[in-house]
């Protein structure tokens, strides 16, 4: 990878094909209800993607939210910047089952070549990307046909981010996409809180009383399960039993 402190001098003519021409986006009615039944888009969090070494800011997160009647569009385009590398981080809002990612890009050299996959984390960086062993590596084909590419599902079933690691392209200095997308089965995280019960004072039918404290043990069973080990003194105040106690006294004083 080149230096990253270096900014390469880009052309923006776009000679790729399809890509300078507008489209009737009407004209896709019967491609939309086959795509939208495992199409992955309002469940992402779209405000926390983020893309390194884009040429123009947040433009990664715009081809992703991009929705699919507008996905054969020249722009919003994601560039890369000081070289051909891109990484993105795209967060869900619960947990995904990815069956497919989805590209379209050109059949210019600028086209992705060599993606690679890492799910749920979110702590990537270009030389981890390059050093670390990816969850899957797809290999793009150089065309502007929406490239519909196929996972190992067994590996993306509790998926709650992906990086996606564009490693090179097919010899343009920068590389451009135009679309991207994502298909599988979504389900929402349980936010709730999780309660917890803790027993405040013992029921004398599920514990065995010491011999010879009655009451006594009952009404502080709590310390005999609970309370801390230690010299914390407002604790020992706060349940009147002292720490050595024992059962004779507590006898003796029933």
């Amino acid at each position: 990878m080149s230096d990253p402190h270096h900014s390469c001098s880009l052309s923006h003519q776009h000679s790729e094909s399809n890509a300078s021409h507008s489209h009737e986006h009407g004209n896709h009615n019967d491609e939309v209800q086959p795509a939208l039944q495992t199409l992955i888009w309002k469940q992402i969090d779209f405000e926390n993607i983020r893309t390194l070494n884009e040429l123009e800011s947040d433009m990664g997160a715009k081809i992703v939210e991009k929705p699919w009647p507008l996905r054969l569009n020249a722009e919003p385009m994601l560039e890369s910047d000081a070289d051909e590398q891109l990484l993105m981080f795209v967060p869900f809002t619960g947990v995904v089952k990815l069956h497919s990612v989805l590209v379209r890009s050109s059949e210019h050299s600028s086209a992705p070549r060599t993606l690679k996959l890492f799910p749920n984390r979110d702590d990537l960086d270009f030389s981890a990307a390059t050093d670390l062993q990816p969850t899957q590596t797809i290999d793009l084909s150089q065309t502007s046909e929406i490239q519909d590419i196929p996972v190992k599902r067994t590996l993306f079933g509790n998926t709650y981010n992906l990086n996606l690691f564009i490693e090179d392209n097919f010899g343009h200095g920068a590389t451009r996409i135009y679309w991207l997308g994502f298909k599988g089965e979504f389900s929402v995280l349980n936010r709730e809180p999780v309660e917890v019960l803790y027993e405040k004072a013992a029921n004398p039918k599920d514990h065995t009383l010491i011999q010879g404290v009655g009451d006594v043990a009952s009404r502080h069973a709590i310390h005999f399960t609970l309370s801390p080990k230690g010299n914390d003194s407002d604790v020992r105040n706060e349940w009147s039993l002292p720490w050595d106690f024992q059962p004779e006294t507590a006898a003796s004083a029933a």
